[in-house]
């Protein structure tokens, strides 16, 4: 089959590999849209600690069941149609046997730490397989991943109706987050400096949108939520807090990157900082939001690019020119 390799950091191609085969209680699935989120611009930098190359990369999927395993439950059928949780969590280790398996000492995903889908065809386990409505697109499907992400996000930082919540970066995740926020009943302000996706922002209910935190004039917020992974972005959206207030770091940042936080301020105006990491116990709400255009993800979904094409959609990506740039390994949307 064809698939889009990282033979190692830097070193990108479309080729031929082997046909995933399915293991006990895997399927096959045929994928038929395949996300790309800034995880994977850090695989093909090579500053996503956890990959070994090479790797066909690719964790926000969906497609349809070709093939069976052995001992899959009944329930799954050829012909399904399917979004795919890209979570391996051991299952033994002690935060996973805390119910925090995002946090597994063996972490594992697919597209991250194995094989994904930035190809024909992937091998995952059925397990983490959610049945998509008729109604639901490929490109729907494959936006339930980033999605997940934000609901794990919003569940950690948490939301009062009411409160005004200040969102840093207006990319995919950033609308995203603003989405479920204002869901909660929020008041979201948005920031990016690229100014060309604030229009999105503000036709998705923002109250207000600014090039830069300096621009809100001073302006203290309840809770915020950095969507860059960018330090100074995060250095801003902490100085944005009122006393009490509460910071959600949700963007990635480069493993080695550092930020200045004043330890002051986190004990006297009892400030609190939390992280998020991925999908936990999130993917099915995720799914649903979806299904029932809760998220609307025809303003996230800018450009779809065929297989052959995987350099320049991570290209493309890299450049910020759109949002959510997807993958086609058919060339033809559901």
């Amino acid at each position: 089959m064809r698939a889009a390799i990282v033979d190692k950091p830097g070193e990108i191609r479309v080729g031929e590999v082997p046909d995933p085969k399915p293991g006990d209680r895997q399927v096959v699935v045929k994928v038929g849209a395949c996300g790309i989120c800034g995880t994977d611009l850090h695989i093909a930098d090579g500053h996503f600690p956890p990959t070994p190359y090479p790797i066909v990369p690719g964790h926000e999927f969906a497609g349809e069941i070709v093939e069976l395993g052995a001992d899959v439950p009944g329930g799954w059928q050829v012909g399904d149609r399917v979004a795919v949780d890209p979570s391996l969590f051991c299952g033994y280790c002690k935060p996973c046997r805390s119910g925090r398996g995002n946090l597994c000492e063996n972490w594992n995903a697919t597209g991250d730490t194995v094989n994904g889908a930035f190809a024909e065809y992937v091998a995952v386990p059925s397990a983490n397989c959610y049945r998509m409505p008729d109604t639901m697109t490929w490109e729907q499907g494959a936006l339930v991943e980033p999605v997940s992400c934000a609901v794990h996000g919003v569940r950690r930082i948490g939301v009062e109706a009411g409160e005004r919540f200040l969102v840093v970066g207006a990319g995919t995740m950033g609308l995203i987050m603003q989405q479920l926020l204002q869901r909660a009943g929020a008041q979201v302000t948005v920031v990016d400096r690229n100014t060309a996706r604030l229009s999105r922002a503000m036709d998705l209910g923002a109250v207000a949108v600014a090039g830069d935190v300096k621009d809100l004039d001073d302006e203290k917020f309840e809770a915020a939520a950095d969507c860059t992974g960018a330090a100074p972005a995060i250095e801003a959206a902490f100085d944005s807090l009122q006393r009490g207030g509460r910071l959600l770091v949700f963007g990635v940042a480069p493993e080695e990157a550092r930020v200045a936080l004043s330890p002051f301020r986190i004990y006297n105006d009892e400030i609190t900082v939390v992280g998020s990491m991925a999908v936990m116990n999130s993917f099915g709400t995720a799914l649903d939001l979806v299904a029932n255009g809760a998220v609307d993800t025809g303003a996230l979904l800018t450009d779809t690019l065929p297989l052959e094409r995987y350099p320049d959609a991570l290209a493309l990506m890299r450049s910020g020119a759109g949002l959510k740039v997807q993958v086609i390994p058919g060339g033809e949307s559901a």
